[in-house]
């Protein structure tokens, strides 16, 4: 069943695209012409999202049936037939683009990732997400990257606590931001403290914080910071991480890779949706 969450994305989504109507699927096709269509895949990739593509569909007709014959974490080739849907043609085309949108958007994050994942293989880096996702989508932007292999990070601001540069600005020192944090902390909550350099880190090692970001360090200083916190804290790596370098970082022995491209510019798979 969709939860509510998702369900208010759907209705969103298919209320800015069809606003008052579909003039021209309404001109062309009768409401009770039934018939059907396949969803293709145009490259490889990756598939995330295949129950909420098809829930799109049933949003707007609940008498639509499917053939899904591929599942989520699969690897699909081009060519290869993801979906077939059956039912009402009229909404069948009214469903279209915001099912392949959503869709084409969670594989291209779950293919993504699962690069990066690949890319650690063999060290105890775990690849994380960010908060730069796309507004009012990040709920599948995540669940995009833990279909690829990939953690989620803190969902928003009310979950996790990250003391950041402008934080430790504002508190005059990484020990006054994190003294006023714990003032008021839950106990089901970690603190992390973003440091740019070596003695940030001690600052923040000094404070007992339980895990330190490493802020657009190159590896080489990544690994003195590993050495230096030995164990004491978890270690993330963040800031300019690509698929070049990622395998250098993770070599270094951090714990946790952050990266803002898996959801913030990443290219949509190429599925095209035909009428049978």
């Amino acid at each position: 069943m969709v939860s509510r969450q998702i369900r208010k994305i759907i209705e969103a989504a298919l209320s800015e695209d069809i606003g008052t109507g579909d003039v021209t699927t309404a001109a062309i096709i009768n409401r009770e012409l039934a018939g059907s269509a396949q969803a293709i895949a145009k490259d490889d990739f990756v598939v995330a999202g295949i129950d909420i593509f098809q829930d799109v569909f049933v949003f707007l007709d609940d008498h639509s049936r499917f053939n899904l014959p591929v599942h989520d974490g699969e690897t699909v080739k081009k060519g290869d037939v993801i979906a077939e849907i059956s039912g009402s043609l009229f909404y069948i085309l009214q469903a279209e683009r915001v099912a392949l949108n959503i869709f084409q958007r969670m594989c291209g994050i779950a293919t993504l990732t699962r690069k990066y994942v690949e890319a650690v293989s063999g060290t105890k880096a775990k690849i994380l997400d960010t908060r730069k996702t796309i507004p009012g989508l990040r709920l599948l932007d995540k669940m995009a990257v833990r279909i690829g292999g990939g953690f989620n990070h803190r969902m928003g601001l009310y979950d996790g606590v990250l003391i950041k540069d402008n934080h430790i600005a504002a508190a005059g020192s990484i020990a006054a931001a994190v003294e006023a944090q714990r003032r008021r902390l839950p106990h089901t909550l970690k603190i992390e403290v973003e440091t740019k350099n070596l003695p940030e880190v001690q600052a923040a090692l000094t404070c007992g914080v339980e895990i330190i970001m490493l802020d657009n360090m190159p590896p080489a200083e990544m690994k003195k910071a590993v050495e230096l916190v030995r164990g004491r804290a978890l270690i993330e790596a963040s800031g300019n991480v690509s698929l070049l370098n990622v395998a250098a970082i993770a070599a270094t022995g951090v714990d946790l890779i952050s990266v803002g491209e898996l959801t913030h510019s990443v290219r949509a798979a190429d599925i095209s949706l035909k009428i049978k």
